[in-house]
């Protein structure tokens, strides 16, 4: 791996930790955000259900006690007797006393209570009907309303600095969640790296082993010998997969990469274990290059994966065809089979490391390890099938900006 994708991967890894701290600096604030205007709402709604409790009382003392000339301040009372209105002298605000409820409450003996807006405030009004006469008491709700929009005011204010301490309060823990969770990662990464490193010299150096010591044995005995072998090469394969997939990030860069070449290379290194089964190997690329962006070590083990996925769950006498074609824009490459194929359902979980499919079918880190790859280029894998109708995988990347024919030419001025 180059110098600059690891320094590609470090950066998106530090940046995939700056948006990790920043959703739960985010959380964390809304959270706060929302208790003090939780608990700001029911303060304002105890005061004002506390105003209005104090003001109907008022009214009611008034409707039972008050007299026009000694009414409260804010406070007016009005008293219809024999058809009389007493109005005191005190100076009576604008539209009162409302006539209307004073009458309709005379006749029918029912209290009438209602709000008022008038001379820019508002009015609670109580109408009640006593022994001998007709009552009528207002209150005027100004200074009340002014003490209503001064505790909104004071919890504004409250709301923006607890916003920024919430902000605060969000950073802070976010360092101090988030922190060890990142480093816990790097520390599970590089142990992954430094292990696979480890283990790759010891057991190429047992496969060889193996190979050398299967020359020397008789015919009967080798079999077992070559089973050996086979075994420590599957487990030099996980190693190699571990370490790619420690070693991916997320914004893979690097020069054009021929799609179309990756494909054949693929296609020539499983042609002999597909003509020792039978399995028929067609192709279908187009005349020109398809270039994406990338790490061709990667997607040239994304590639060999699919096509040695559809030769290990073809049988005998089956057929694979690999096609790379532009379609929609993307770079795309199919290879389907007529093997054993799957549930719909698993289409998926396929991509699950170590998924176990029907029976003791397996798929380990391969699969697994062609959707980060592919993921890490900024494309898509998708699989279909049907359960001994055969599967289709479906790889598309996007395309590289040097176009096609400036790879050409590059190629073929680099040839001899």
């Amino acid at each position: 791996m180059s110098s600059r994708s690891a320094r590609s991967w470090a950066d998106a890894e530090r940046a995939e930790v700056r948006r990790a701290r920043l959703r739960v600096s985010v959380l964390v604030g809304l959270a706060i955000t929302v208790m003090i205007a939780f608990v700001g709402a029911i303060a304002y709604v105890v005061m004002v259900q506390a105003q209005e409790t104090q003001v109907a009382r008022d009214l009611r003392y008034n409707t039972r006690f008050g007299v026009p000339d000694v009414a409260p301040r804010c406070a007016w009372v009005f008293v219809l007797k024999d058809g009389v209105l007493d109005e005191g002298v005190l100076a009576v605000p604008g539209g009162f006393p409302l006539r209307g409820d004073l009458d309709a409450v005379q006749s029918s003996g029912v209290a009438v209570s209602r709000d008022v807006s008038a001379n820019g405030t508002e009015y609670m009004v109580l109408t009640t009907a006593g022994a001998n006469s007709t009552v009528q008491a207002v209150f005027d709700m100004r200074y009340l309303l002014a003490d209503r929009h001064h505790l909104l005011l004071a919890l504004g204010i409250a709301q923006a600095a607890g916003l920024l301490l919430a902000a605060l309060i969000g950073l802070g823990v976010s360092r101090r969640t988030v922190g060890p969770l990142a480093e816990a990662l790097a520390r599970q990464r590089q142990f992954v790296t430094d292990a696979s490193h480890e283990l790759r010299t010891p057991l190429a150096r047992a496969y060889l082993r193996a190979q050398l010591l299967s020359e020397d044995l008789p015919e009967d005995q080798r079999d077992g010998l070559d089973a050996l072998a086979r075994s420590i090469r599957g487990l030099s394969d996980v190693v190699d997969d571990l370490l790619l997939s420690a070693r991916l990030n997320r914004e893979l860069d690097g020069p054009p990469v021929n799609l179309v070449a990756v494909a054949e290379a693929a296609v020539a290194g499983e042609s002999e274990r597909a003509a020792e089964r039978r399995i028929v190997l067609s192709v279908e690329f187009p005349s020109g290059p398809l270039v994406v962006s990338g790490v061709e070590t990667a997607l040239r083990r994304a590639v060999d994966e699919l096509l040695a996925n559809a030769v290990r769950h073809t049988p005998e006498g089956g057929r694979i065809s690999v096609r790379v074609a532009q379609r929609d824009g993307q770079v795309e490459l199919t290879v389907a089979d007529t093997g054993e194929g799957f549930e719909s359902v698993e289409a998926e979980r396929l991509f699950d490391r170590f998924h176990h499919g029907r029976g003791e079918k397996r798929f380990g880190l391969g699969l697994a390890l062609v959707r980060e790859i592919v993921a890490g280029h900024g494309g898509t894998v998708r699989a279909s099938g049907h359960p001994g109708r055969g599967a289709r995988f479906t790889l598309r990347l996007p395309p590289a900006v040097e176009s096609s024919s400036r790879l050409r030419e590059r190629i073929t001025s680099a040839c001899p």
